[in-house]
C-alpha cells in the first residue's frame, strides 16, 4: 500500500486507511471494504434525497437552537452541493449493505461534515452535528419517500402527460380509419384506429390516477422518530419543522407521518406506489406489444402501420428494420416487473421496529420510476407519434374478413350467418359476395349491414 495515497481516519471500532483524496470518513471505508457485491453505488434520485434531507434537519436544529447558526450555515450548502449533484463520486456504498441503510446515512454525514470543516474553518462532526436528532431509521425511510415522490412529481407524471397527450393527438389523427379488431389474436369485428389508441390513452391516464391516489402516502415522512420511533433524543416539533422546510424547497406537500412506528417498521407505501409503477408497466408492455404485431411484416405479417425506421435490424439480412422502441419499452416493463418483486419480497422484512432492506427499497423504486418515465418519453416520439398506417393493408383485410357477418345476425340469423362465414373464408371471398348469393338481400342492404366504418359504432344494424 502506497501509504502516501491514504490518510487515517477513526472511528468507534478504531483507525483504518481511507483514501486521501476521499471527502468520506471510518465508516464509509469501512463499508466499502465490507460490501463489495454489486459495484452499484446508491443512485443519483436517493444521494439527491439524502442531500436535501441534511440540509432540511440542519434547518430545522438551528431554528431550534440546537445546532449554533455557523455550523448550520456550513452545513446547508453542503448538503445542497450534494443533492445537486456536485459529490456523486463521493458515494461509493453498495446498494447491497447494512439493511437499515446505516452505510449510506453515514456516507452522507462524513461527506457533509468534512465540506462544511473547510468551508467553516473548525469541525462539524457527522454524528453530533450532521445527524443531529437524526438516526439512520428515520433518515432512510425518509429518503426512499422523498426520492420517490420527487421522480414521480418531476419526470414520471410529466412523461405520462406527454404519452396521453401523444396517444390522443394521434387517436384525432386516425379518427376515421377503420381496421379489423382482433381477438385472441383472431379477426374480429371492425374497430376504429382512435377507438384503439383512446383505450391506450386511458390505461394511462388510469395509471396517473393510481399514482394520485396513493401520493398522500407517499409525502408522509419518517424524520422524527429516530431510532424506533419515539422520537428520542429529537426535539418534538423537529420532525414537523423538517417536512415544512423539505416542502418549501421541492414544492411537494410534504408532512410528517401519520404513525412513526409505522414508518419506520414498515415498507407498505412503497409497496403500495411500487405495485402501481408495475400496473404502469403492463400497460406500457401491453401498448408496445400491439405496436409490434401491427407494424409486423412488412410482407407476411400485419402490416397495419410503420412505425418510424430508427436504424438497421439486421447484422446479416440487409434492408432488415426491426420495432426498437416497442422492444425497449418492454425490456423496461419487464424490468420494473421485477423491481415490483423485489420490493414486496422487501416489505415483507420489518422486524418490530424497523424494516431491514431499505436499500434496495430505494434503489429499485426511484430505478422503476426513473425507467418509465424515460421509457414513456421515448415511445411517444419515436414510436406513435410518427407511426404511418397502411391504408392498402388495412382495407384488404377488411373486406376478406368472414366476421363482418356478424352484423347481419339480427336479419338472417346467428346458424345462417355461421354459414356465410364458413363458406366465404373457405373459398377466400368477400363476405359481401357470399351474402349476395346466399340471401334475399339487395345489394344495397348488405352494403348498409357491412358498412366498416358504421360497424365501429355499434348498436343493432337491422
Amino acid at each position: 500500500m502506497d501509504e502516501n495515497r491514504f490518510r487515517t481516519e477513526r472511528d468507534s471500532m478504531g483507525e483504518l486507511q481511507v483514501p486521501i483524496d476521499a471527502l468520506w470518513g471510518a465508516q464509509t471505508q469501512r463499508a466499502v471494504q465490507n460490501f463489495p457485491i454489486s459495484g452499484q453505488p446508491m443512485p443519483r434520485a436517493f444521494i439527491r434525497a439524502l442531500g436535501l434531507v441534511k440540509w432540511a434537519t440542519a434547518g430545522a436544529n438551528s431554528e431550534l437552537g440546537l445546532l449554533p447558526a455557523k455550523t448550520a450555515v456550513a452545513i446547508q450548502p453542503a448538503a445542497a452541493a450534494v443533492a445537486d449533484g456536485h459529490h456523486d463520486a463521493q458515494f461509493p456504498v453498495d446498494i447491497f449493505q447494512t439493511g437499515s441503510g446505516t452505510s449510506s446515512n453515514m456516507n452522507a454525514n462524513e461527506v457533509i461534515a468534512r465540506l462544511a470543516t473547510d468551508a467553516l474553518g473548525a469541525p462539524v462532526h457527522p454524528n453530533d452535528d450532521v445527524n443531529m436528532s437524526q438516526s439512520s431509521n428515520d433518515v432512510i425511510p425518509t429518503a426512499v419517500h422523498l426520492s420517490a415522490a420527487l421522480l414521480i412529481h418531476e419526470q414520471l407524471l410529466p412523461a405520462l402527460d406527454h404519452l396521453r397527450e401523444t396517444l390522443q393527438a394521434k387517436a384525432e389523427e386516425t379518427a376515421d380509419v377503420v381496421k379489423t379488431g382482433r381477438t385472441h389474436l383472431m379477426d374480429a369485428m371492425p374497430v376504429r384506429f382512435d377507438q384503439e389508441l383512446g383505450g391506450w390513452a386511458t390505461q394511462i391516464q388510469h395509471g396517473q390516477d393510481r399514482l394520485h391516489a396513493a401520493w398522500p402516502r407517499l409525502c408522509q415522512l419518517a424524520q422524527g422518530g429516530t431510532a424506533v420511533g419515539t422520537g428520542i433524543n429529537a426535539h418534538p416539533k423537529f420532525g414537523e419543522k423538517v417536512a415544512v422546510l423539505l416542502a418549501e424547497k421541492t414544492g411537494i406537500d410534504f408532512r410528517i407521518a401519520d404513525d412513526y412506528f409505522t414508518a419506520l417498521s414498515t415498507q407498505d407505501v412503497a409497496v403500495e406506489v411500487s405495485g402501481q409503477l408495475k400496473t404502469l408497466a403492463v400497460s406500457l408492455m401491453k401498448i408496445a406489444n400491439d405496436l409490434r404485431w401491427m407494424n409486423s411484416g412488412p410482407l407476411a405479417g400485419l402490416g397495419e402501420i410503420a412505425l418510424p425506421a430508427l436504424q438497421p435490424g439486421s447484422s446479416i439480412m440487409p434492408g432488415k428494420v426491426n420495432p426498437v422502441i416497442p422492444e425497449a419499452v418492454a425490456m423496461v416493463a419487464a424490468q420494473v416487473i421485477g423491481n415490483d418483486t423485489t420490493i414486496t419480497v422487501a416489505g415483507q422484512s420489518g422486524n418490530f421496529q424497523l424494516n431491514v432492506m431499505l436499500p434496495v427499497v430505494g434503489a429499485r423504486l426511484t430505478e422503476s420510476a426513473s425507467l418509465l418515465a424515460n421509457a414513456s418519453r421515448v415511445l411517444a416520439d419515436s414510436a406513435i407519434a410518427g407511426f404511418t398506417i397502411n391504408q392498402d393493408k388495412l382495407n384488404e383485410a377488411l373486406d376478406r374478413n368472414p366476421i363482418l357477418v356478424t352484423a347481419m345476425n339480427p336479419v338472417i340469423g346467428y346458424e345462417k350467418g355461421a354459414a356465410i362465414a364458413k363458406q366465404a373464408y373457405a373459398q377466400g371471398r368477400p363476405v359481401r359476395d357470399v351474402a349476395r348469393e346466399e340471401t334475399d338481400l339487395d345489394d344495397a342492404e348488405i352494403d348498409r349491414l357491412l358498412d366498416a366504418l358504421d360497424l365501429t359504432r355499434g348498436g343493432i344494424k337491422a
